[in-house]
C-alpha cells in the first residue's frame, strides 16, 4: 500500500514538475490588404494539450457614431473541443467604458502597473517580422513616407524592446510601390512563449496584491460582475 503510495505521490510531482517547466506559446499575426483585413491569435500550453484559436475575419470601421464592426470566431481545447462566434460594435462609448474598468483594476490592486512591468519583462518575443507595401499615388510623396516610415517601425519596436525580450532581431520591410493608384497593405507576423510555471507565479502575485488593496477582492468581484453584465446587455440589445 505504501508503495503504491509513494508511487502515485512520485507521478503527482513529475506531472508538477512538467507543467511548471512547459512553456505558453503565442502567435499572432496581422493581415490587411485594401479593405481586407484579418487578425489571428493562436494560444498553446501544456505541450499542445491546451490550444485556443481566436480569428477577426471582419473589422471594419463604420463612421464615428458607430465605430468599429467586429467579428469574433473563437475555437480551441481546453480540454474540451469548443467553438464560438462573436459579432459586436465597438464605439467610443465602449472604449472609454474600458478605459473606466482599467481604472477600477488599478483601485482595486495594490501595484497594478508594477506587476504587468514584472510580468512582460518575462515575457520572449522569439519572432516578429513586419512588412509594409505602400504607394501613395506620387513618386516624389511615396517616397519620403517610405523613409518615415522606416523610422516610426524602429521606433514603435524600440519602445516594445523595453517592455518584453527580443530574442531574434526584428525584420521590418517598407516596400514603397510607384504607382498613380494610392495602395496600403501591411503584414505582421509576431511569436512569442512564457514559461507556464512564471503565469502561474504572475497570477499568485497578482491575488496577493488585490488582497493586499484595501477590499481589493470584493472591488474585483464587482468589477466582473460589471463586465459580465455589460455584455449581457449588448447581447440582448
Amino acid at each position: 500500500m505504501k508503495l503504491w503510495l509513494l508511487i502515485g505521490v512520485l507521478l503527482l510531482l513529475a506531472a508538477l514538475i512538467l507543467l511548471l517547466s512547459s512553456r505558453i506559446h503565442i502567435h499572432f499575426s496581422l493581415n490587411r490588404t485594401g479593405q481586407n483585413d484579418r487578425i489571428v491569435i493562436d494560444i498553446t500550453a501544456l505541450f499542445g494539450l491546451v490550444k485556443r484559436h481566436y480569428s477577426l475575419p471582419v473589422l471594419a470601421f463604420e463612421g464615428f457614431k458607430r465605430g468599429l464592426y467586429v467579428k469574433l470566431e473563437e475555437s480551441g481545447i481546453a480540454p474540451v473541443k469548443s467553438s464560438n462566434k462573436e459579432e459586436e460594435d465597438i464605439s467610443k462609448d465602449d472604449v472609454i467604458e474600458w478605459m473606466e474598468y482599467g481604472k477600477k483594476a488599478l483601485r482595486a490592486t495594490q501595484g497594478l502597473k508594477r506587476w504587468t512591468a514584472d510580468t512582460l519583462s518575462h515575457l520572449q518575443i522569439t519572432k516578429l517580422d513586419w512588412s509594409t507595401n505602400f504607394s501613395l499615388g506620387d513618386a516624389a510623396g511615396t517616397a519620403t513616407a517610405a523613409g518615415a516610415l522606416w523610422g516610426l517601425k524602429w521606433s514603435l519596436v524600440g519602445w516594445v524592446s523595453q517592455w518584453v525580450k527580443l530574442m531574434r532581431r526584428p525584420r521590418l520591410f517598407v516596400v514603397p510601390v510607384f504607382d498613380d493608384d494610392v495602395k496600403f497593405s501591411t503584414e505582421v507576423d509576431c511569436a512569442g512563449r512564457i514559461s507556464a510555471g512564471y503565469a502561474l507565479y504572475a497570477g499568485f502575485r497578482l491575488l496577493i496584491r488585490a488582497m493586499q488593496a484595501d477590499e481589493g477582492i470584493r472591488q474585483w468581484k464587482e468589477l466582473i460582475r460589471e463586465i459580465q453584465s455589460q455584455k449581457r446587455e449588448k447581447r440582448a440589445a
